[in-house]
């Protein structure tokens, strides 16, 4: 099943919570000695801790990624925000990493495994480039066919990581289209899902990106209280691209409340986009219940460059309940917060990262934000993933 086959519409896994509760108190599903994202047992599809889901999951250490502390920011300093930044990209020393550096490893984990356990040996997916490297790594460790469709002018070294598999492994094809995801789509559904290759395109899977993205909240609300509670932000600034992540964290939040640990507080969430590609910003700014779609534009942070999503009416749906907003940034804004960030502290932002940073200032100029509210800035992936095009914003 990929669609809903009635009216075509994404779904989604709902889980028993009230039998989690019960089968296991006190929180016996949560094993924080775990340094993956895996730590969150019996509320994912599958569960590292029973011997059955065991044999399913595919895993390569993914999630368990850190809270950097950036209140030393100029930009913190400045708004008097208590500023985080969740960092998907780079490792760090005492966390778990994700394997191709982004935070498309979550998801496509969790694909991976439930491919595994329904016995499905034939994978595609379309991508702006991330995406289909990750899918790329896990399809290949439970021997899968795979197929990714990915822009011509994707970033050059996650083209080569997916070209260098293809080369290496008879099992891997790599399909370079002009234009963005949208074309890439396009040339799967008449080439390749006939030939019955199963759909991991966003939203298009049933559900299972959409739990793995879930462990980005669940790893927010755990570590902002020190990993002694659950808490949730007042607001968190997301780069959105399909927006995969936003139903993810919005459902961890629904689940940590059903089962007692958080209340009913949730954090406004802010949609960042770039200028170049912006339908979500449109269908706000329109009061549209869903996006119409664009065409694409250019922009180093390739993986915003989504001309429209299956999903996006949910996307839309959460950031008006969370009281939040959708807002596009320039490519000036978001080089100059990326040369900037990486100058005073050396951290590895991706260019999608950098635009969610670079969405802080008209943020608190408009009143969104406001001094002592706790913010997390989800930075997707790493910048050596788009060296080629960012070396030159990474001098001194």
């Amino acid at each position: 099943m990929n669609l809903d086959p009635v009216d075509g519409r994404p779904v989604r896994m709902e889980l028993d919570l009230e039998a989690l509760a019960r089968d296991y108190p006190d929180s016996g599903w949560y094993h924080p000695e775990r340094s993956d994202m895996w730590r969150f047992g019996g509320l994912l599809p599958l569960d590292i801790n029973d011997p059955l889901d065991r044999r399913h999951i595919v895993t390569l250490g993914e999630g368990h990624t850190p809270l950097l502390d950036a209140s030393s920011l100029p930009l913190a300093k400045s708004t008097g925000l208590q500023l985080w930044i969740k960092d998907e990209g780079h490792p760090h020393a005492g966390f778990g990493e994700n394997p191709t550096h982004s935070f498309k490893d979550r998801g496509m984990a969790v694909v991976a495994s439930m491919a595994q356990r329904f016995g499905i040996d034939a994978l595609a997916v379309p991508t702006q480039g991330n995406a289909g490297d990750s899918l790329c790594r896990y399809a290949c460790q439970i021997g899968s066919r795979i197929v990714v469709a990915m822009p011509a002018d994707t970033p050059m070294p996650i083209l080569g990581a997916v070209a260098a598999a293809a080369r290496l492994n008879e099992n891997v094809t790599l399909e370079l289209v002009e234009g963005s995801i949208r074309e890439a789509g396009a040339l799967l559904k008449d080439k390749y899902l006939p030939e019955g290759y199963f759909n991991c395109a966003t939203f298009q899977e049933p559900g299972w990106r959409i739990e793995g993205k879930k462990t980005l909240g669940l790893e927010i609300a755990e570590a902002l209280e020190d990993y002694s509670g659950w808490r949730l932000p007042d607001a968190i600034i997301y780069p959105t691209g399909g927006g995969t992540g936003v139903l993810g964290m919005w459902k961890a939040f629904d689940e940590l409340q059903a089962l007692g640990l958080v209340g009913a507080h949730r954090p406004r969430i802010y949609a960042v986009q770039s200028c170049a590609t912006q339908p979500l910003v449109t269908a706000m700014q329109q009061d549209q219940p869903d996006t119409t779609p664009q065409s694409g534009g250019h922009t180093l942070a390739v993986g915003l460059n989504v001309p429209g999503g299956v999903g996006h009416f949910e996307v839309l749906r959460i950031i008006r309940a969370s009281g939040g907003e959708a807002l596009a940034i320039s490519e000036e804004h978001m080089t100059r917060m990326f040369s900037d960030t990486w100058q005073r502290t050396g951290w590895w932002l991706c260019p999608e990262g950098a635009m969610a940073l670079a969405a802080i200032p008209p943020l608190f100029e408009s009143g969104a934000l406001r001094p002592n509210e706790t913010v997390v800035v989800v930075n997707t992936g790493s910048f050596e993933k788009y060296l080629p095009d960012v070396r030159h914003l990474l001098r001194c």
